[in-house]
């Protein structure tokens, strides 16, 4: 810390968010009439208290008394104030003759300190770099909101968004706040206003302004108080659901909304599989990557924004419920929220220019909204689906990378009466590129529903379904990429669980991720 310096280096990192704090952002909120993200009210946080802590510093001076420096004299008995220790105070006990013959002739006081230690400082010394008064002045040492808001602005704003959360004065939508104090009273007959317009919209989501010039709040109130007030409603009230993406308030009823928006459909749901994590080889891990699962773990660093299109490879599960798996990898093309769980948006086909009304549901991990057009595309497990950025906010393009069909030898799936499945390489029609890997023809989807309910342990099936595969090849292994395809026909499996198991015995690596069974040891 400097000697005149107002913030400690840590200040910033180190501070806590008071009661005081919350009542200034209280006053603010009051004023202006505005609800205002949190992120919004950190550069008038930082204002306010650099402020607070220029004031502070200056009634500690002048309550300090006497400055010490070094130039002027002193006797046993004064009383001082040092601006290098935070205007601590201090007594002088004794003056002595300094010497030194570099700088000439000078005094040496001691002084108690009210801390209680005695320290030594120079006196009746003309020349020092400490002789002027020291300023106290934040921008005297460089420090503005906007310097503090660009290196610590991020850690702020989590501060006060959790002293928020925990103050009952203030409520949120859409990531804004609003004191409660100042909401406008929105009544039941409001509200079931506001249901009847949505309810005429067919399941269309409508804008909070929208809704408005049907349900007439008190003549003569600010309008966005007037909207904030009513998005508040119905965000307290279960019948609406808000769907609009960052920065944008979008209202549909909960019950009109397909029902893969509101429940996970039954390909997409997973029972957790127990795995030992630490199993997994680089190689493994690099795997796990490349497959598009909205089930493998985040990494800790998202994916680049200059990267403007993903290739997904599709798998049974998300093909049967008209669904795109929000993968790390896919997951930053599509729109999000600050707190809706589902989100409206619009896909487009990247070749006809045809728009979908599509849904992000965060927290299943997919995107709803595909199913028609799967069935148009002719696609099959292990189809590939390009992700693109869309062109307008709220859109996002999707291609998929059709072609004329033609006939061609490709692992088929076939399901006898009694529910076992047999695979063979049968020439099939094909009307799209595929992830040979990952692809599997399923002549009849319905024949493989039975056969989610059944229930076997994961470790079983594996074993089944990999027998199946080894068939197939005189080699008598299986890659680990098609095993992952085939076990999701009939049951949803992310690939660390399968690769974990695959590590141990009686699984055997032959290289290049295939695997064979080691039936001595099986058995």
């Amino acid at each position: 810390m400097s000697p005149n310096s107002i913030f400690p280096t840590d200040y910033w990192t180190e501070l806590q968010i008071s009661r005081q704090d919350v009542e200034y952002l209280h006053s603010h909120l009051f004023e202006q009439e505005v609800p205002l993200t949190t992120g919004e009210l950190v550069p008038v946080f930082v204002q306010e208290r650099i402020r607070f802590e220029r004031a502070a510093a200056l009634a500690r001076r002048q309550a300090a008394g006497r400055t010490y420096l070094p130039k002027d004299a002193y006797q046993p008995g004064d009383d001082l104030a040092f601006p290098a220790f935070n205007w601590q105070k201090g007594k002088v006990t004794t003056v002595r003759a300094g010497s030194n013959p570099a700088i000439g002739e000078f005094e040496v006081l001691s002084v108690l300190m009210e801390d209680g230690v005695e320290r030594t400082f120079a006196a009746s010394l003309s020349a020092h770099a400490l002789n002027e008064a020291p300023a106290v002045s934040a921008e005297d040492q460089g420090v503005t909101t906007e310097s503090v808001v660009d290196e610590y602005g991020d850690e702020i704003e989590e501060k006060i968004e959790e002293a928020f959360q925990a103050d009952d004065g203030l409520v949120r939508i859409a990531g804004r706040w609003f004191p409660r104090a100042l909401l406008v009273d929105v009544n039941i007959g409001h509200l079931n206003l506001a249901e009847a317009v949505l309810d005429m919209s067919g399941g269309e989501p409508q804008l909070t302004a929208a809704l408005l010039k049907d349900v007439e709040l008190a003549a003569g109130v600010n309008p966005k108080l007037a909207e904030f007030s009513l998005n508040w409603a119905l965000q307290e009230d279960e019948r609406f659901d808000e769907v609009g993406p960052a920065g944008q308030v979008l209202w549909c009823l909960r019950r009109l909304e397909p029902e893969g928006v509101r429940e996970t459909p039954l390909h997409l749901r997973y029972e957790t599989i127990e795995y030992d994590r630490a199993l997994l080889t680089p190689q493994m891990i690099a795997l796990e990557t490349q497959v598009d699962d909205e089930l493998n773990p985040t990494p800790a660093s998202p994916v680049s924004d200059k990267i403007n299109s993903v290739t997904i490879s599709l798998i049974y599960p998300h093909l049967r419920a008209g669904t795109l798996p929000l993968s790390p990898r896919a997951r930053a093309f599509f729109p999000t929220a600050y707190e809706s769980p589902r989100v409206r948006f619009t896909l487009v086909d990247g070749r006809s220019g045809l728009k979908m009304p599509a849904w992000v549901v965060r927290s299943g991990g997919y995107v709803h909204g595909l199913r028609e057009w799967y069935k148009s595309q002719s696609l099959m497990p292990g189809s590939l689906i390009e992700v693109k950025r869309g062109n307008k906010p709220g859109e996002v393009i999707v291609v998929a990378r059709t072609q004329r069909s033609t006939k061609d030898w490709v692992r088929t799936l076939m399901v006898g009466a009694d529910g076992g499945m047999v695979f063979a390489m049968l020439k099939q029609p094909i009307t799209a590129e595929f992830n040979d890997r990952m692809a599997i023809y399923v002549p009849d989807f319905k024949l493989l529903d039975p056969l989610w309910g059944r229930q076997r342990s994961f470790r079983d099936l594996v074993f089944s379904m990999m027998r199946e595969l080894t068939k197939l090849t005189p080699q008598g292994h299986v890659h680990a990429q098609e095993l992952y395809a085939a076990l999701n026909l009939v049951r949803r499996v992310p690939p660390a669980p399968l690769l974990a198991l695959l590590s141990e015995k009686p699984f055997n690596h032959v290289g290049d991720m295939h695997f064979r069974i080691d039936e001595d040891a099986a058995s």
